[in-house]
């Protein structure tokens, strides 16, 4: 009424202008009514939400789960519950089929946290960042929220709401069909191939299912790459994507903090609400939520073992071999014992999973399954990754990916590591429970990862050498004090030895660290907790059967936390391992070759004679220029690097020259070469000894061993003294006369190739973020390096200029290394 009485007096002054006023203010109100309706009606949009039939039609297949998934004529909906908007959830991004050469598939690719929220006819899918946190309650909290915005992933139309209302469905089709980076192939694997886009026609979603915590989108991505790493005449990389998204739990764990005297995978935080004068970052161990009953609660404080509240539970894969499930169980189980030093009875047991016929639904691909993964591939690998909660380190779910390959590798290295001694493997094929004792060891080896526990290759330096040749006690104890090591067979053991032990099992240190990352301190905070977790490493402070050692990649330091080493003294244990390599080498074919087959088994246990040799010579040589590492608390004694003695350093050294510089003759086997190749016997043992040479005269070594000698004096082995005995071993014919065969003609010329390196060699960087990867800074214009290579080729064209005798070759060859120094020293001419 309001709006006519405002209108009226235009419409009457209209009416002296026109007809009757009567007849035009009838008239006019009735049009402009309409006029109002007209212009406040909203045009529908196409975009706007629909009935939910028009939507979801009777054609559609629905999917009941976390969110209920619909398709419907190669599209995909999400319906997703009210109730779910702004919970968390955890989105892994795996590549589960690869290309040839592209890796392998199970790799996790990306992992983040995502939030779906309704924004009127929108929904929007955001990324969650945990990185930065603060606690609610400080003012510094409105700092870290402003500066950790959630990024959005993707937005959505609502394309229709549930007929009562409680849910909104949204088409995803989109969200996994086109390249959205973060859930299809990162960025780090896409510039080595040179991707630039993605080829949609060739890409397109296998399926999206829906489990009661979880959803699993397979899905086919085609890229077009400049350099794919197979099939290049098609100028594509094709790969089928799994995008695993997993409710987060509203209830969270209390996180155990991280101490790096205790190995652990971990979670991290930067947290800006601490007292502290500088942002701090929280490192929490990942680790399943084991917790006590509250009517065990008693029990437990009596010291009682306890099942707990919710075991861990692995189903073995269906389609698993039946011969062999029985060892895998067994590896899972046998960390019972290590939970029992946690106060745990039965936390974590094998189960077969259902028959079709009893649970048609059950899926491994369901997130509240975890499962050993039997995959027919001929990848020789096994792995156990896991899938936890980054708020807290909750493990929420963990696939072991075990490839039937595995095996091939378990045959080599047993045979390799102890045919010598072990009847059981002196034949290229195993009797089924030899290989099911294989199969167990390395069953709970990966479970130890699920569990938590990265490798500690630290563990295996605490047993004396001489103690691996001791029945009593390698069966009491194992080859190492954790399965985790790469401590694999007894190579030490030697003909005579009887009932030694040839593999380790859970140890000590297993026990130890289970019990440190998963007993129960009740009634505490998780920061409450750490007098608590620092008193139980005081207790074993200093023995070495509870420490931890990193693994390394790259630039070994450490030389005392190497991968499949054994004992406290890599030359004895070495000298032992040699001692075997020459006993099966003369039985190599015998032991590999059956009448009316060919020579494919000899080949390759010839291969693993080279490789494990060739470990040999690493774990020695990285002695040299080496540096001890051994974790501690400020309130510890003693440091925590210390530079390897130097008699044993030049212990490494004159294992090298004899082991391997003076051409390693028992390695060349004319029987074997006459039946597996037409050529290459010559620089097979040419690359053995390159790359041992190379790890000497590495940079990261050479550096270091200036900076032991500049902080010890004469203490140490200086980096000239290293260089000298180097080139005195290498070179030694120089002084005696003797002819220079063919193996030594190449080792020497590959000592001048390094030297000419090493002359122009780049700056090399520092520390990494990887704990596993620990580079020493280098900068090679400016260091000792470059003045004491010239000094060694200087002193080395002397030697050569002064030599005499040899045949005829020999004096061929001085003249020709002559000309190469003469070349390095003189680029210019």
């Amino acid at each position: 009424m309001k709006q006519i009485s405002i209108k009226l007096p235009l419409i009457v002054l209209a009416c002296f202008i026109a007809i009757s006023c009567s007849t035009v203010k009838k008239t006019d109100t009735s049009t402009a009514t309409a006029d109002k309706s007209k212009s406040s009606a909203k045009k529908p949009n196409k975009n706007d939400p629909k009935p939910y039939d028009k939507v979801i039609t009777k054609d559609a297949k629905s999917d009941k789960g976390l969110f209920t998934v619909h398709s419907l004529d190669n599209s995909f909906f999400y319906e997703i519950p009210d109730s779910l908007f702004d919970r968390e959830m955890l989105m892994v991004t795996r590549i589960s089929k690869t290309a040839s050469g592209l890796g392998f598939g199970g790799g996790k690719q990306n992992e983040q946290v995502l939030r779906w929220q309704k924004k009127g006819n929108k929904v929007v899918l955001r990324v969650v960042s945990y990185n930065v946190v603060a606690a609610d309650s400080l003012p510094v909290n409105e700092a870290v929220a402003n500066s950790n915005f959630e990024p959005v992933l993707y937005t959505f139309p609502v394309k229709a709401f549930s007929k009562d209302s409680t849910s909104t469905v949204i088409e995803v089709t989109d969200l996994f069909e086109k390249d959205v980076k973060s859930l299809g192939l990162p960025q780090f694997r896409r510039k080595p191939y040179k991707i630039t886009r993605l080829e949609s026609d060739k890409s397109y979603i296998e399926n999206i299912k829906s489990y009661p915590k979880n959803i699993e989108a397979r899905h086919v991505k085609t890229y077009a790459a400049g350099n794919p790493p197979s099939n290049s005449s098609t100028g594509t990389i094709s790969i089928e994507i799994n995008n695993s998204m997993i409710l987060l739990p509203e209830n969270l764990m209390k996180r155990r903090y991280f101490d790096e005297r205790v190995g652990w995978f971990t979670s991290n935080q930067t947290d800006y609400g601490l007292e502290d004068q500088k942002s701090k970052t929280l490192e929490y161990l990942d680790r399943w939520r084991l917790e006590v009953k509250d009517e065990d609660i008693a029990k437990f404080n009596r010291g009682e073992l306890v099942i707990p509240k919710k075991q861990i539970v692995y189903y073995i894969d269906r389609a698993t071999p039946e011969k062999w499930r029985k060892y895998i169980k067994q590896g899972i189980e046998d960390w019972q014992v290590a939970f029992e030093a946690a106060g745990f009875k039965e936390a974590i047991i094998a189960k077969d999973p259902p028959t079709e016929a009893e649970d048609p639904e059950w899926t491994p691909e369901d997130v509240r399954y975890s499962v050993v993964r039997y995959l027919a591939s001929p990848i020789p690998n096994a792995n156990g990754p896991h899938v936890s909660d980054p708020r807290t380190g909750e493990i929420l779910e963990s696939d072991i990916n075990w490839y039937h390959n595995v095996m091939s590798l378990l045959r080599g290295w047993f045979f390799v590591q102890t045919a010598a001694i072990n009847p059981d493997a002196q034949s290229p094929q195993f009797k089924d429970e030899v290989m099911g004792r294989l199969i167990r060891f390395v069953s709970a080896h990966e479970v130890g990862h699920t569990l938590g526990l990265p490798h500690n290759m630290g563990s295996s330096v605490a047993y004396p050498v001489e103690k691996l040749r001791d029945a009593k006690f390698t069966q009491e104890f194992g080859t190492a004090p954790s399965i985790m090591d790469y401590a694999r067979f007894n190579y030490v053991a030697q003909p005579g030895d009887e009932g030694v032990a040839l593999m380790p099992n859970i140890g000590i240190y297993d026990k130890y660290a289970i019990s440190w990352g998963y007993k129960p301190i009740l009634n505490t905070t998780a920061e409450e907790e750490k007098p608590t977790l620092n008193k139980w490493i005081m207790e074993h402070a200093g023995d070495p059967m509870y420490r931890f050692g990193h693994q390394q990649v790259g630039d070994v330091h450490d030389p005392s936390s190497q991968t499949e080493d054994l004992g406290d003294n890599a030359m004895l244990a070495s000298e032992y391992g040699i001692k075997n390599l020459k006993i099966i080498v003369p039985k190599l074919i015998e032991w590999t070759t059956e009448a009316g087959e060919d020579y494919d088994d000899l080949q390759e246990m010839y291969g693993h004679v080279i490789s494990q040799f060739n470990r040999y010579m690493g774990h020695v040589s990285n002695n040299i220029g080496g540096v001890y590492e051994y974790y501690k608390a400020a309130d510890q004694p003693g440091a925590v690097y210390t530079p390897v003695p130097r008699d044993h350093q030049e212990e490494a050294m004159a294992f090298i020259q004899s082991n391997l510089f003076e051409t390693p003759d028992w390695l060349i086997d004319k029987a074997i070469f006459d039946r597996i190749e037409y050529s290459g016997s010559i620089d097979r043992v040419r690359g053995l000894q390159v790359r041992t040479l190379n790890n000497i005269m590495g940079l990261g070594k050479m550096q270091r061993l200036t900076e032991a000698e500049t902080y010890n004096g004469d203490e140490a082995y200086a980096l000239s003294e290293m260089m000298s005995d180097l080139r005195k071993g290498i070179w030694s014919e120089l002084r005696t006369g003797k002819n220079i065969d063919t193996y030594r003609r190449n080792l020497q010329r590959a000592h001048i190739d390094r030297l000419a390196y090493l002359m122009t060699a780049e700056n090399q960087s520092g520390r990494t973020r990887s704990p596993y990867v620990k580079r020493t800074a280098v900068n090679t214009s400016q260091s000792d390096i470059r003045a004491v290579v010239r000094a060694e080729l200087k002193s080395l064209r002397g030697a050569l200029r002064s030599a005499r005798g040899g045949d005829s070759m020999s004096r061929i060859h001085i003249a020709d290394a002559i000309e190469r120094v003469d070349a390095i020293l003189n680029p210019n001419g």
